[in-house]
């Protein structure tokens, strides 16, 4: 059920403590013995809050000594890029890696102006660097929590290949720096901060890089010709001056919507569950945009590290994820002449398969893999893949004549091909879409929650496809069983069950007691839920 003031302005009430958030970063010592306080890597880094000791300094300075001894033993001898968004416990943690950076020797590229750093952007400057290298390669780190509440703090490891590390490097960084925690940070080389400064860090414009290289990306020019009139939301976040610097240098018809940076997000409608929450793909939380979207052709929003996109459209308010990353597929292998016939599209098991039967409309394969960005790394990077799209608003594309762009999520691009599609196609991304759902079927697509213990859910991420013994799913034949993804063959992390015309999956939470049930028919709303019911009646059997 939605909070009561979902979709309302958020309240004084509602802003966090930032002195008390920053304090305790300092101020509390995490336990080592606490899973709750150690270093965790989920599918996008180490997150947590300093008010629950989960995401203190301590955590930062082991990391980040982690980093340094896993890239001295992997050869990396380049520079290491270093971005932060705007939360509030970014910079404290940007800070604190800088120490320990410098401390080891690590020559580290810092923003020239001394502002935030979009997550695409350190993947295509970490890309851009080590092109055409055999060795002196360069990585990175972002301090970000990407959407989550302004609370939490994040920190990811981006290795030479742009994108977030494999679970190859994140075990590895993960077991050291527990271990330094567990050893009172004896091992850790530090400096001070203004010793970093002027030892180690080096200004590097991030915005001027990236921004230069869009029309690689992006047909700007059909764009400018046809007069779209764009509102960019940077909601917060770290995309606030680069949106500024697209329409100035490109000289698009952009307006910044709302370029305040504020780390309480006190300018934010409170999302779902009451919470402030810098979703782009939550109608609740975009809800200001939403209610402003005849002042444009083309509306969109961003994370707070800029890796999300949300886009709204006068005729068609906040777009579904999933729809619009089929309309992006759709015209990108229809608009992209110099992409190889060969060139596959990728996408996360839980992604609606209207994009199944669009790729295959296409004459295209898919490649579907388990949920993270980390699996379409090898084939953005290689071109084997030309794009590479998740159901939470997450995707990359190659550039327009087939090389990477990033590695990484980049929700500045998908934000700005919105635009493209309207101005070569004189139509809107969601009336695109519209005409897909006329050829291919019009699906109905939700995710829900179901409580579940630690044992559970680790019985769940473990189950094998015997553990389904049922031969139907809400009236159908079941025609597939997964725990593998079919596009690699790597683990799933759960269970995905499908027919002819409907699916679910089932997959553990990361950091809450419960697994969620995400679910799809091309049957309509009824057959929708009677595919959620069952779902659940199949988990709970396979649990026990």
């Amino acid at each position: 059920m939605a909070h009561e003031r979902a979709g309302q302005p958020a309240q004084a009430a509602d802003l966090e403590d930032l002195a008390q958030l920053v304090t305790a970063y300092y101020s509390r010592t995490p336990d080592p013995e606490n899973p709750d306080e150690r270093v965790a890597f989920g599918t996008s880094g180490h997150r947590g809050s300093s008010l629950d000791g989960a995401f203190n300094e301590a955590h930062i300075l082991a990391t980040t000594q982690a980093i340094v001894e896993y890239r001295a033993a992997q050869g990396y001898t380049g520079p290491l890029y270093l971005g932060r968004d705007t939360h509030a416990l970014s910079e404290p943690a940007w800070t604190s890696a800088l120490e320990v950076l410098a401390g080891n020797g690590v020559d580290v590229l810092i923003d020239a102006a001394g502002r935030y750093t979009p997550t695409p952007g350190v993947s295509h400057a970490i890309l851009r660097h080590n092109e055409g290298l055999s060795s002196g390669f360069a990585d990175g780190i972002v301090v970000t929590p990407s959407h989550n509440p302004p609370r939490d703090g994040g920190f990811k490891y981006n290795p030479p290949s742009g994108g977030p590390a494999g679970s190859d490097a994140t075990s590895v960084i993960e077991a050291r720096a527990n271990a330094l925690l567990a050893a009172g940070l004896t091992g850790v080389k530090r400096v001070s901060l203004a010793t970093a400064l002027a030892t180690a860090a080096r200004p590097f414009d991030y915005l001027g890089r990236y921004v230069d290289d869009l029309p690689n990306m992006v047909d700007l020019d059909a764009i400018r010709a046809a007069g779209v009139r764009i509102g960019a939301d940077p909601m917060g976040g770290a995309s606030v001056d680069y949106w500024g610097a697209i329409g100035e240098r490109h000289r698009l018809d952009l307006t910044v919507v709302n370029p305040l940076v504020d780390a309480t997000w006190r300018f934010m409608t409170l999302d779902t569950d009451g919470k402030i929450r810098m979703d782009c793909s939550s109608p609740n939380a975009m809800a200001s945009l939403i209610g402003a979207r005849d002042r444009y052709d083309i509306a969109t929003g961003n994370d707070a590290d800029s890796d999300r996109h949300g886009i709204v459209t006068p005729d068609g308010g906040l777009m579904n994820p999933n729809h619009y990353l089929a309309v992006a597929i759709e015209h990108l292998y229809t608009h992209r002449p110099e992409w190889g016939g060969g060139t596959k599209v990728g996408k996360t098991l839980v992604s609606s398969s209207m994009i199944d039967r669009v790729v295959a409309g296409l004459g295209r394969e898919l490649v579907e893999v388990p949920v993270g960005f980390k699996w379409f790394v090898p084939g953005l990077l290689s071109g084997d893949l030309g794009f590479g799209g998740e159901e939470s608003a997450g995707a990359s594309f190659l550039r327009r004549d087939g090389r990477v762009w990033t590695t990484d999520k980049d929700g500045i691009v998908l934000a700005l091909l919105a635009s493209e599609i309207l101005a070569v196609t004189g139509s809107s991304p969601s009336q695109r879409y519209r005409g897909l759902t006329e050829r291919y079927g019009d699906p109905v697509y939700a995710r829900v929650d179901a409580p579940a213990n630690r044992a559970q859910k680790a019985t769940l991420a473990a189950l094998s496809p015997d553990a389904v013994t049922a031969t139907e799913l809400a009236g159908e034949a079941i025609t597939a069983t997964l725990t593998a993804a079919p596009g690699n063959g790597a683990p799933l992390g759960g269970l995905k069950v499908c027919t002819d015309n409907a699916w679910f999956a089932a997959r553990p939470s990361g950091t809450e007691d419960k697994y969620k049930i995400y679910a799809e028919s091309f049957l309509g709303p009824d057959h929708l839920t009677q595919v959620q019911d069952a779902a659940r009646d199949l988990v709970s059997r396979a649990l026990g």
